[in-house]
């Protein structure tokens, strides 16, 4: 019987998606944060931009080929920033408030349609939900959750960032069953990227891996090979979980 519904955040729960006004956005306001405390990059921003983005494109580059997720701490000054001569007593205590800039002003989010209904309709037929995500800032995820009002139905929040490992590394899977206290046979993880969301959580021998499609999946699966794992099921909307688990789970289904 399945009992367990674990969810990616970026892409499932919430609507997300970035382009050049986030961009530009997110950029006047790092430079904002970064000015107001006396960190001066001494270029013009678009060269800001530039070596920015180039630190954050060697960050991704290590993370995701070896799975693994650093905090804020090491990120920004280490990788992000690490084309400035800042210094660092001064960087240190606002990279969490960097992180957390970064991920609610590079991308734009909104939770999606029907996410809180199908998490109620859930809960109610007994399930027990929890929320596995990728994020590069520690408590960025547990503040969107609370904005949504949907931090009360998650009975544990695994975060990359907090674990130190990123999906689709086994073992932020394995995390999140141990605070969960639940058996991987029992439990079915939803996510927007095959390479992530379906190849990590099957690994571990997650019972069922489904899929509902984002902005950011195309781009993210693009390396993917052709017999890589595939999700149990494809829905184009968070209302078909439900249904779909009525059928193949009618244990929890209501009666009559």
């Amino acid at each position: 019987m399945l009992t367990t519904v674990l969810f990616d955040m970026g892409g499932t729960l919430e609507d997300i998606w970035y382009n050049d006004e986030t961009r530009l956005e997110v950029r006047r306001k790092l430079l904002e944060v970064l000015r107001a405390n006396g960190l001066e990059p001494g270029c013009s921003d678009s060269e800001f931009w530039e070596r920015l983005a180039d630190g954050v494109r060697a960050y991704k580059a290590w993370s995701e080929g070896n799975m693994l997720e650093k905090k804020p701490e090491e990120i920004w000054p280490d990788w992000y920033l690490r084309a400035f001569n800042f210094d660092r007593e001064k960087l240190l205590p606002i990279t969490e408030e960097l992180a957390n800039l970064w991920e609610v002003t590079y991308y734009h989010r909104e939770l999606r349609a029907g996410a809180r209904e199908m998490l109620q309709a859930l809960k109610d037929r007994g399930y027990h939900l929890g929320v596995i995500s990728n994020n590069a800032s520690l408590y960025n995820v547990f503040n969107v959750l609370d904005d949504y009002g949907i931090r009360g139905f998650m009975e544990d929040v695994t975060v990359s960032s907090v674990t130190g490992y990123r999906k689709p590394h086994p073992e932020i899977f394995r995390i999140s069953l141990r605070q969960m206290q639940a058996r991987p046979e029992e439990c079915v993880y939803v996510g927007d990227t095959i390479s992530r969301d379906i190849i990590g959580p099957k690994q571990v021998g997650f019972a069922r891996a489904v899929q509902i499609r984002s902005f950011l999946s195309d781009q993210k699966d693009v390396n993917v090979s052709t017999d890589a794992e595939r999700p149990d099921k494809v829905i184009g909307s968070l209302p078909e979980l439900v249904t779909w688990l009525d059928q193949v789970n009618p244990a929890l289904a209501p009666r009559g």
